[in-house]
């Protein structure tokens, strides 16, 4: 018989950006994540933002230049919320298409948050 145990599954995507402290800035300032921590007292090169339950780490590394995309799901009301930010703040976004209609915004080293959007 199996086991039943229920694990519990926490994740937090890795994102290789070029410079941390730009990609934190992105992150916090223009889609409205907070700062949870940041290795080196601030002076690191590793850092963690969050927003409700998306949690993101941003890591500097010369050696990665990969890019990577998340999924994110919204609320209709959540959706609606960031469209309205997306707008006071500048920041770029468009329609895409990945399975079903989606939001996209790309951050400054091109990795790609899709949300999708709703019937």
């Amino acid at each position: 018989m199996p086991n039943q145990t229920a694990h519990r599954w926490y994740t937090r995507p890795v994102l290789f950006v070029a410079d941390v402290n730009r990609a934190l800035q992105f992150y916090v300032d223009m889609l409205g994540f907070e700062k949870r921590w940041h290795e080196g007292d601030g002076a690191g090169k590793v850092c963690q933002v969050s927003r409700g339950e998306c949690e993101i780490i941003l890591c500097e590394d010369a050696t990665r230049s990969d890019r990577g995309r998340l999924f994110i799901e919204l609320t209709p009301a959540a959706l609606a919320e960031l469209r309205r930010e997306l707008v006071e703040r500048s920041v770029p976004n468009f329609k895409s298409w990945w399975g079903y209609d989606v939001l996209q915004v790309d951050d400054p080293d091109g990795n790609e948050l899709l949300f999708p959007l709703s019937d």
